[in-house]
């Protein structure tokens, strides 16, 4: 935001680049072990922008422009539960795998809601 200076141990930036570099190891082990390269690269597009957004928005140039960039993460984080949902249940994850990476997108999609909440409140 105007004048802001990001926090740079934000636990919403830890988060999302630390599960953007596990959907980053998920996608090669799909490529490399499955040979699939249509859900591979969905999920890796939308796992990775969570963080990117998130990183965008902390530069934002208005309030607005953070609520948007924070709600675009959101979205892309919801999808990424999707495209995991839809590994596990065609067989390409196992259950254990999916469970610790669904853990982690649910607990960055609650981080995400009460961050738009809060920034509708300013």
């Amino acid at each position: 935001m105007e004048g802001a200076t990001p926090r740079k141990d934000s636990v919403l930036r830890n988060k999302s680049y630390a599960f953007g570099v596990r959907i980053v190891r998920l996608s090669q082990f799909l490529v490399t072990e499955h040979k699939e390269f249509v859900l591979s690269k969905q999920v890796l597009r939308s796992g990775t922008a969570i963080g990117a957004l998130a990183r965008e928005a902390e530069y934002g140039i208005s309030k607005a422009d953070f609520r948007n960039k924070m709600s675009i993460a959101l979205k892309e984080a919801n999808e990424t539960e999707y495209w995991l949902s839809i590994l596990k249940d065609t067989d390409y994850i196992n259950e254990n795998l999916f469970q610790s990476l669904d853990q982690d997108c649910v607990e960055l999609i609650k981080i995400l809601i009460a961050t738009v909440k809060t920034s509708h409140k300013d």
